[in-house]
């Protein structure tokens, strides 16, 4: 492909790049893959095809099989958005059921054991004080046994593998209450003095145990509605996708047909109000398109034979006849939704801080537990040992971690979604922290700042040459190229009536421009450096092209046997929306630098104009990873904007890499965000989404933290020897439970931040 004196070399400018990938799987920059393939708890078979169940929370946690982590005990999800049924959370059912027939038996339970303390001893004496406990013993143990089963089960994995998690807190602390609670039933002489009441009889904690499952339970199913309000985004453009499409065959016959039999070449009728059923280019007809689904641009867009349309878009008032370009997991809404998905499923570096202590914490509550009860039974109150047991399981409920395990996942679940939706689409969680940091952003020109469509804008012949043979030449050596400039000048030659001759012996000179032969003749086209290298001055034309170059005009001169023969300009109208958004991202701390090809007199006009801190012209594609890497030499964090093939390694170099919407495949993979529309004032909303999931992940870390930090100390009675405040386990479940919730609420907002 020819390198010009101008902008980069890129394929944007087709109508098929805009139908881009936008696949997940393995994070570019320095790197998160997601999901981890091949570890330790890899269980997939090579070759697997069917569903395949991951940890959000740890993703290199993969099974065939529904199930629970081995490493936090959180319920294992589906890794594709797109496979498995459509029915709600086979776990979110099942603990749903459980938790009602936990709390129909707890509250009996509950009356019974607190019935003395609310002044309603009436109510235990009808029983007897025997009686009440076989009646407690006999509600609880269904509670236990089968509603609190799965943690018991998820606490045993957390040991069985040395992954200790809140399940390994729960399981001690329930099953410590509720097998002391039945041996003091069967057989209470046993019993030393430091369990006994003043009666004598040895108290029970069955209530205890009960309602810490039964809030676990209300926690555990509060989060797992939660999260799925997370994919509630991913469900939302699964369910815009049309379930059927009008298919027109040869013979002019139409017929409905299901959205999966679509094939690739097949030619759909697009009535007015439809969905527009898959990916394609429209062949025939006029009329506007709502793409806010994936733009989040609310302005419908014209569409005219020979534009692309996206599969789920909603046609307007006009008739449309498209040809099906890419279906099924092709289309864009597929890989739009397969990227926020595993986008969803990849861990922030913030989340190893959560891990490291998460991973220390656990053992030190079951050490804290331990010297809780040794010095309550040492030096706590008649009945001493029982003081020491209710303090130790309290602390071992309190601190149940799951409120920092949740903190960072949630956020960023909730944050992709919520991106999809504005048409900012994050390949991993890593980028997204990244960008929250970076304080440079380099932007390339041509289809970034400007359109992308340059357009002849002149021809101006030297002496001795018209301006029909200088364009003639000029669109003969560019007809083979796909360059946008080139294409521009083929174009204006023949909206001019200019036939075309043949090139022969093409060559591209990288950032200076085209060498070729034409009529047996040699003809070379393009920038001053071009010319210097040829030995030639650009003589009167000089100054007028200096003068075009300060109107932000790209100009290339034309060389025929040896002479200039005149000069074309080509100029790419600035996007209507880059000078607000590049207002917007100054405001954000952002200071913009373009990169591009032009010379710095053409570089320096359109910089003036939109108000651009600094300039880098006459720039090769190489020379932009280089520029990066001198930035970040410097201690800057650099994020890179481009679309075009040659952006690739700039895009990979970047702290952050940004690929327009509107063009190259390689460039798209090789960025951590994707622009579905490819203006700049989606990088606006991309800034904003990422510091705002930064503030949110810290106020729930914050939040976890401080939460865990005093209430086990609380739970372990530092009060009660000042003022008399021990909290019991029923209290330390209610607190552990609230504390889940309310970072899981915190995360929510997410949903709702204003981009």
């Amino acid at each position: 492909m020819a390198q010009h004196s101008h902008e980069h070399t890129t394929t944007s400018s087709h109508a098929d790049s805009q139908a881009h990938s936008c696949h997940g799987g393995h994070g570019h920059e320095h790197g998160t893959a997601t999901p981890v393939r091949g570890g330790k708890y890899d269980k997939v078979p090579a070759g697997h095809a069917g569903a395949v169940y991951t940890c959000p929370m740890h993703p290199e946690v993969r099974q065939t099989k529904p199930g629970a982590c081995p490493l936090c005990g959180m319920g294992l999800e589906l890794e594709s958005a797109a496979v498995g049924d459509e029915g709600p959370n086979p776990e979110l059912v099942d603990f749903t059921r459980r938790f009602w027939v936990a709390a129909v038996l707890t509250i009996p339970v509950l009356v019974l054991a607190m019935s003395p303390y609310l002044g309603l001893t009436a109510i235990r004496d009808v029983f007897g004080e025997r009686t009440s406990m076989w009646l407690e013993l006999a509600l609880s143990t269904p509670v236990i046994l089968w509603s609190g089963w799965p943690f018991f089960v998820r606490g045993w994995n957390s040991f069985r593998t040395l992954n200790l998690n809140m399940f390994s807190l729960i399981g001690m602390g329930v099953g410590a209450a509720y097998l002391f609670s039945i041996v003091a039933v069967l057989t209470p002489g046993i019993f030393p003095e430091g369990f006994r009441r003043e009666d004598g009889s040895v108290g029970v904690y069955f209530e205890a145990a009960a309602v810490i499952v039964t809030l676990v339970l209300l926690g555990q199913v509060m989060e797992l509605r939660a999260r799925e309000g997370t994919g509630k985004a991913i469900r939302a453009l699964l369910d815009m996708a049309a379930k059927t499409a009008r298919v027109i065959r040869p013979d002019g016959s139409e017929e409905e047909v299901a959205l999966e039999d679509v094939q690739v070449g097949d030619h759909l009728r697009v009535r007015p109000g439809d969905k527009v059923p898959v990916d394609g280019v429209v062949v025939e007809g006029r009329s506007s398109i709502d793409e806010s689904m994936i733009s989040g641009e609310p302005v419908p867009v014209e569409k005219v034979e020979g534009d692309t349309v996206t599969g789920a878009t909603i046609n307007g008032t006009g008739s449309l006849v498209m040809e099906a370009t890419r279906v099924g997991a092709d289309t864009m809404l597929s890989q739009i939704v397969e990227m926020v998905a595993n986008a969803q499923r990849s861990r922030a570096p913030i989340q190893k801080f959560a891990d490291r202590v998460a991973g220390k914490f656990v053992p030190a509550v079951i050490l804290i537990a331990i010297i809780s009860f040794i010095a309550w039974a040492i030096w706590g109150p008649a009945p001493a040992l029982s003081y020491a047991l209710v303090s130790a399981v309290a602390v071992l409920i309190i601190a149940c971690p799951c409120a920092l395990g949740l903190a960072t996942p949630m956020s960023i679940m909730t944050a992709t979604g919520r991106g999809a939706q504005a048409g900012v689409l994050i390949k991993n969680a890593e980028a997204l922290e990244r960008f929250a940091k970076v304080d440079t952003l380099m932007v390339d020109k041509t289809g970034t700042l400007t359109e992308g469509k340059p357009k002849l804008v002149a021809v101006l012949p030297e002496e001795g040459h018209d301006e029909a043979e200088v364009l003639r030449l000029a669109a003969t050596l560019e007809k083979g190229s796909e360059h946008p400039l080139a294409e521009a000048i083929v174009a204006g030659a023949e909206e001019r009536g200019v036939k075309l001759g043949k090139a022969d012996d093409f060559e591209a000179v990288t950032g200076m421009g085209v060498k070729g032969v034409v009529d047996g003749k040699p003809v070379a086209l393009g920038n001053a450096k071009l010319m210097a290298e040829l030995g030639l001055d650009g003589g009167k034309l000089a100054d007028t092209a200096n003068a075009r170059r300060d109107e932000g005009e790209t100009v290339m001169f034309v060389v025929l046997d040896g002479a200039i023969a005149g000069l074309v300009s080509v100029a790419d109208p600035v996007k209507e929306t880059t000078p607000e958004a590049l207002k917007a991202l100054h405001q954000l701390g952002f200071r913009i630098i373009m990169a591009t090809g032009d010379n710095e007199r053409t570089a320096k006009a359109v910089a003036s104009r939109l108000g651009i801190d600094e300039i880098r012209a006459d720039v090769l594609p190489e020379d932009k990873a280089r520029i990066i890497q001198e930035l970040q030499a410097e201690g800057r964090k650099v994020a890179m904007a481009g679309d075009g093939v040659n952006d690739a390694p700039a895009l990979a170099q970047a702290d952050v890499g940004i690929a327009m919407g509107t063009g190259a495949d390689v460039a798209i993979e090789s960025a951590g965000f994707t622009l579905v529309k490819g203006n700049l004032d989606g990088i606006v909303r991309a800034r904003k989404l990422s510091q705002a999931t930064m503030r949110n992940i810290k106020q729930n870390l914050f939040f976890a933290l401080v939460y865990n930090a005093t209430g086990v100390p609380i739970a372990a009675g530092i009060l009660y020897p000042f003022l008399g405040i021990l909290i019991g386990p029923i209290f330390a479940a209610f607190a552990m439970s609230a504390s889940s919730l309310s970072v899981v609420l915190n995360a929510l907002r997410l949903r709702r931040v204003r981009i």
